[in-house]
Formats: C-alpha cells, structure tokens, sequence
C-alpha cells in the first residue's frame, strides 16, 4: 500500500539588506529573521510530520533558516541537501525537484525563495479549508510554512490542484502565545 507523502513548503525568514556590496545569495537573516527562524523550528518540530529529507537553497539567508530547525528536531537530524538549484528557483524547477524524489521519503521539507515556493504552493493545493486557502494566495510571507498532502501515488505524480493544503503558518502567528 503506498503512504500518504506530505510536502513542507518553509519561505526563508526575514533577511538583512543593510550591506548593499553583499550578494543577494549571501544575504543573511535579520535580528526579525532569527526569531522567527526559531518559531518557524519550533512549531515544526512539535506540530509537523518529521521529514525524512530536507532539501534547502544554499543561500545563507535559507541556511540560517535551516540552522534552528536541526536543533528543534533532535539528533539524529534527517538528511539534509544544500542545493545551489533551489537558489530563487522558479515554480517549475522547485516542482520538477519534488516530482524526481525517490519513493521511500514520506514527508519532504523544501527551505526555498519566492516567488517560486508561494507560486508552487498556491498551484499544488487543490483543496483544504478554504480560509486557510485565501491566506495562502493572499501572500507568501517571510518564514512562511505551508505544509501539504498528497494522495496516494509516486512523486511523479504530483502537479497542479493534486494536494490538498492541511496547514499555512506565519511567524506572526505566534506572536504574544
């Protein structure tokens, strides 16, 4: 019987733009950005399913979103690739990354850049609590976590309105909890 597969849709956080000589890649995240880094680690390490794979951008910005979330989720961590291909990577390349994963991961956890990873969760989720729906095409905000199923089947399978949205969670979210 095939499982259910889950994709975790996590937008970096929030990052500095006060060195105007740094590249774009090698931005990192702001004071706001760590926070919420560690709030976005937090809420998935106890409320989302463990990923067996990790795939993240090799931006600093997305690795130092990645950093908090290795600690939150214990030893040991699950495997993690830094890919350069993920650096602003568009809708389509992002989708064409989840649909060549091998059969036995289960839940994915992709750290990525808009526009590509809002784009790619708003045309994945076919379906979900409409709410939650509305948010997520209203913006994809810095640290953004978007957490989605898919209906029985291989990798390969998954394109446009195949998933169905469980969850869209924000940093602001956790504010004053």
């Amino acid at each position: 019987m095939t499982s259910l597969k889950t994709i975790l849709l996590l937008r970096h956080a929030k990052s500095a733009w006060d060195s105007p000589r740094l590249a774009d890649h090698d931005r990192p995240l702001n004071r706001r950005g760590e926070q919420a880094a560690q709030t976005m680690a937090e809420h998935i390490a106890h409320h989302a399913p463990r990923p067996d794979l990790i795939l993240c951008s090799t931006a600093m910005r997305t690795r130092q979103t990645l950093a908090p979330l290795v600690g939150a989720l214990g030893s040991p961590a699950p495997p993690i690739s830094l890919e350069k291909g993920l650096y602003l990577a568009s809708e389509d390349e992002l989708l064409e990354r989840l649909q060549a994963l091998p059969e036995d991961i289960e839940t994915i956890l992709l750290i990525g850049h808009n526009e590509g990873i809002g784009e790619l969760a708003v045309a994945l989720a076919g379906h979900g609590p409409r709410q939650v729906l509305e948010l997520l095409r209203e913006k994809y905000p810095t640290g953004a976590l978007a957490s989605l199923r898919l209906p029985p089947g291989p990798w390969s399978s998954l394109g446009p309105g195949t998933c169905e949205l469980l969850a869209f969670v924000r940093p602001r979210d956790f504010d004053n909890r």
